[in-house]
């Protein structure tokens, strides 16, 4: 590389991080208008970038930054003062100079893009109000005044070059003192420099050498467990110590503040404030929380999407945040913090929060979900669905949304650098998204198990804890919902997986259930259970990536070489989760306790009916709408499944003995009770209609037996509590809608 390219690459680097710098400080000064200090640190920088353009031949970037130039030095002169629109011309001209950077990162080129217009913009906006004339433009010696000015306040002392040479102020702007002589000496001025930049290619070779060095340590502990040798071990707890030194160290230097990703919100906000005719305040806790370089980059656009989706849908427009009797200002609350082996990242904004019902009727419009499926599902489960790739709200596409795009691609990003992303809002106050992400991917601690003489590891920070699965708590601690098993864990049913089913690899020949283990898992506030033959130990492991032969294989995050050279796949905890489909196992479970809990609780009268021969069983009276008893010749069968015609439309029947397993003979007598609301409405086929009753003697869940929920005594006689939304499910059938039907009637 020559001379000239390296203070090219030296020059757009540090042009970057003066627009970083530009547009926090453009946002200070429009709150702060009168601060003389900030503008003149503004025209600093501004002035560092234009003076070095010349040098390099970059015209076009020279010229739009010397019209910026010009504006601020009336500012700095107090012929003009601080406006919106001015502060608008100097951030746009900010965006002028990254795209014309970013064109020369990749073209070496400016660009074809012209500024002329933006320039004229800004040296019309320099005109004083109160004189009429520009402002002086600098001599030489003003220019190299303010260079040395900022160079010293950098730490850096300047000698004044010969007027002759006009590059003399470009070479002293790009010098860079010299390694031999960067010691303090009595006769030079300012501080030692305390930081330089390293190649980032360099940090993930550093961070690739300590990965090695500690698989190797891990190899050296493992043969060492076997030996005597006092002297040998002494040695190896020294060498244990260095590296685990050693490597906390090289992730620091990997490790930035999350501000460097935060810095640009302020000027995002702001923009999309004007675009959304919106006013919004931004307010940022936590930015000096820390995170792996490569996890900073990769939550850049998860963040981006989830504050233009607060601005957008969240907040409302100032009118209608006065009705409310809402401040008209918005705000939006960044917060960062460490939480055990992750970083917590959450976005507040106290807007409108989501609409539920909304949500819940898009989703079904666009067959997200089924119906039966939205009559179970918990407010918290349907705010989940704006998650759903291809899901909006919106009525109207415009730039900022309405294309189904944005939340699935902030729930795929943060999952893929192993994150997990949820939101909690309630109506009217706001919505509150959390990311969890990891401190770091390279090495992590994770727990070394086996299954079907497999050796897997799960990483520690998703384990909360282990559960012996022995031979005497079974039968007591195990239950069925559906075709799913639940374990029975200090009274709450936790859903579980048996790995070897999972994965598909064949049976330990050793392990049977009274010898595994259960590894709890935490997954977006879901618990489950993992069933496995053993547990081993933890071991801090050096994540190596699938190659592109197992890249399809999704439950597996990567592999890792062991200390004993064996290799171990590592389980993803997050798609091993939706694999398992625990969220449909946790919502069975919720249903189920909701409809006892109505049941045990509630003082509402139900409907007893009579089921097959002297079984009783008893619906909810509320969710009763009529009963009737049709004609057994009037029933039609459409997919499979019995209907009537009732009242104008299609009234799909459900006969509860045969669904719940309780007879087989055909439904013969004709009574139906007519459940549900509007075109929701079902008819459970029973027996015979009985009696109507408040008093539960006694209630005992049923696990195992799809729709029913308990037993309980009513009247003297054990009568079966019914699962309705469950025999709802089993009823549905393809309905054409009204709309539809109206016009093939036409």
């Amino acid at each position: 590389m020559s001379e000239q390219d390296e203070l090219l690459n030296d020059f757009l680097v540090e042009t970057k991080e003066n627009l970083d710098h530009l547009d926090a400080e453009l946002l200070a000064l429009e709150g702060n208008p009168n601060d003389g200090e900030l503008i003149n640190a503004i025209f600093r920088r501004l002035h560092t970038i234009k003076g070095v353009c010349g040098f390099l031949d970059l015209h076009k970037l020279e010229s739009v930054s010397h019209a910026g130039e010009t504006l601020l030095q009336a500012l700095r002169s107090n012929e003009l003062t601080v406006t919106d629109r001015i502060i608008t011309l100097l951030l746009t001209l900010c965006d002028a100079i990254r795209t014309i950077v970013v064109s020369i990162e990749e073209t070496k080129t400016e660009g074809t893009k012209e500024f002329g217009g933006l320039a004229a913009d800004l040296l019309a906006a320099a005109q004083p109000q109160s004189v009429g004339a520009a402002p002086k433009a600098l001599s030489l010696d003003e220019e190299f005044a303010l260079i040395v000015a900022e160079r010293e306040a950098e730490g850096v002392k300047e000698t004044k070059p010969q007027p002759e040479p006009n590059a003399a102020p470009v070479a002293a702007v790009l010098a860079e003192p010299k390694a031999e002589h960067a010691e303090a000496s009595p006769g030079r001025g300012g501080a030692p420099e305390t930081s330089l930049r390293v190649d980032v290619e360099l940090l993930d070779h550093l961070m690739n050498l300590a990965g090695e060095l500690v698989l190797a340590r891990n190899q050296i502990l493992q043969s060492t467990k076997s030996l005597n040798d006092m002297h040998f071990r002494a040695i190896t707890q020294r060498l244990n110590l260095v590296t685990s030194e050693l490597q906390e160290g090289v992730m620091k230097t990997r490790m930035q503040p999350i501000n460097t990703v935060w810095g640009k919100f302020p000027r995002v906000v702001r923009d999309l404030s004007i675009t959304c005719k919106k006013q919004v305040r931004l307010e940022m806790f936590g930015k000096e929380t820390e995170l792996d370089k490569t996890l900073i980059e990769a939550i850049k656009d998860p963040l981006t999407h989830i504050v233009r989706n607060s601005i957008d849908h969240g907040i409302e427009l100032p009118e209608k945040r006065t009705a409310s009797g809402k401040n008209p200002e918005g705000c939006i609350t960044m917060k960062a913090f460490q939480e055990g082996g992750y970083v917590v990242v959450e976005i507040i904004d106290d807007g409108a929060g989501l609409n539920t019902e909304k949500i819940r009727d898009r989703a079904l419009q666009r067959g997200l979900i089924s119906r039966e499926r939205s009559l179970t599902m918990s407010e918290q489960d349907v705010h989940r669905l704006i998650f759903a790739p291809g899901f909006s709200t919106a009525d109207t596409v415009t730039n900022l949304s309405g294309r189904g795009v944005g939340m699935d691609v902030v729930k795929s990003s943060v999952e893929k650098i192993g994150g997990q992303v949820d939101i909690a809002s309630r109506a009217g106050d706001g919505s509150t998204i959390r990311l969890k992400i990891p401190l770091t991917l390279a090495i992590v601690p994770a727990l070394l198990l086996s299954c079907a003489k497999q050796r897997f590891a799960i990483p520690q920070s998703a384990i909360t804890e282990l559960v012996q699965f022995s031979a005497t708590e079974r039968s007591g601690a195990l239950s069925w919902v559906g075709n799913y098993p639940f374990y029975k864990l200090r009274g709450d049913l936790l859903p579980i997986i048996f790995l070897n089913k999972q994965l598909n690899v064949s049976t330990s020949s050793s392990g049977s259930v009274e010898e595994q283990v259960i590894v709890v898992i935490d997954v977006d506030g879901r618990r489950f259970g993992v069933v496995v033959d053993s547990v081993h130990d933890t071991e801090e492991i050096v994540v190596k990536p699938l190659g592109r032969q197992l890249g399809n294989l999704q439950t597996y995050a990567g592999a890792a070489i062991l200390g004993d050279g064996q290799i171990a796949l590592i389980l993803d905890p997050v798609m091993l989760a939706r694999e398992a489909r625990i969220d449909q196992r946790a919502r069975m479970v919720e249903s189920e306790s909701a409809a006892l809990r109505r049941y045990a609780e509630s003082s509402e009268k139900l409907l007893i009916v009579q089921l097959s021969g002297d079984m009783r069983a008893a619906v909810p009276l509320a969710a009763v709408r009529r009963l009737e008893e049709f004609a057994l010749k009037d029933l039609e069968t459409v997919s499979g499944s019995s209907v009537i015609q009732y009242r104008e439309s299609i009234l799909p029947l459900v006969d509860v003995a045969r669904a719940i397993g309780v007879a087989n003979k055909p439904w013969d007598s004709g009574h139906v009770v007519v459940v549900g609301d509007g075109d929701g409405l079902f008819g459970l086929q029973v027996e015979a209609i009985l009696d109507v009753s408040a008093e539960i003697a006694a209630i005992k869940p049923v696990q195992g037996k799809p729709g029913v929920t308990a037993f309980g005594v009513i009247q003297g006689k054990v009568i079966a509590l019914l699962d309705v939304p469950y025999l709802l499910a089993q009823g549905m059938i393809p309905v054409v809608p009204h709309t539809s039907m109206e016009i093939a009637a036409v």
